[in-house]
């Protein structure tokens, strides 16, 4: 399970996937998202472009493709609520200009947590391929 160390306002919070899930009682990253308050908005990203996380005047916005069905906008919704988790504050086009850090650590790990969330109560069962097991669960494989 992946953890993230968040510091705010004073406090040190722990996040992971299944945290959250108990905290709210659902899995459902759009519920989570609405409970949190943070905005979701959908617009056309173009080709490559899933989502974008982003903070303004202290109001927090999930931008989702709108090209994107809606299991791969649920995924999205989970990758970038993964990114106001554990990742609060750093902006990727900056790390990605002026740093030496590699933002693909982050993208990982928001892959993870994202993953870990929509798959919390689901069992594989025996005999089935990973790939049976996402198809039935309607999970996103491919872009």
């Amino acid at each position: 399970m992946i953890i993230g160390a968040v510091f705010l306002k004073g406090c040190f919070k722990i996040c992971t996937s299944l945290y959250i899930t108990r905290k709210y009682k659902t899995n459902c990253p759009f519920t989570i998202v609405e409970h949190l308050g943070i905005h979701i908005r959908y617009a056309d990203l173009g080709e490559h472009t899933r989502g974008i996380y982003y903070n303004k005047l202290r109001r927090r916005f999930i931008v989702i493709n709108s090209r994107l069905n809606s299991h791969w906008q649920r995924f999205i919704c989970a990758h970038e609520l993964a990114h106001d988790r554990l990742h609060r504050g750093l902006n990727r086009f900056f790390l990605d200009e002026y740093s030496f850090l590699n933002a693909d650590k982050y993208k990982r790990q928001a892959n993870q947590f994202a993953v870990e969330l929509l798959l919390i109560n689901k069992d594989i069962h025996s005999g089935e391929t990973i790939e049976q097991f996402f198809l039935n669960i309607v999970f996103p494989l491919k872009w």
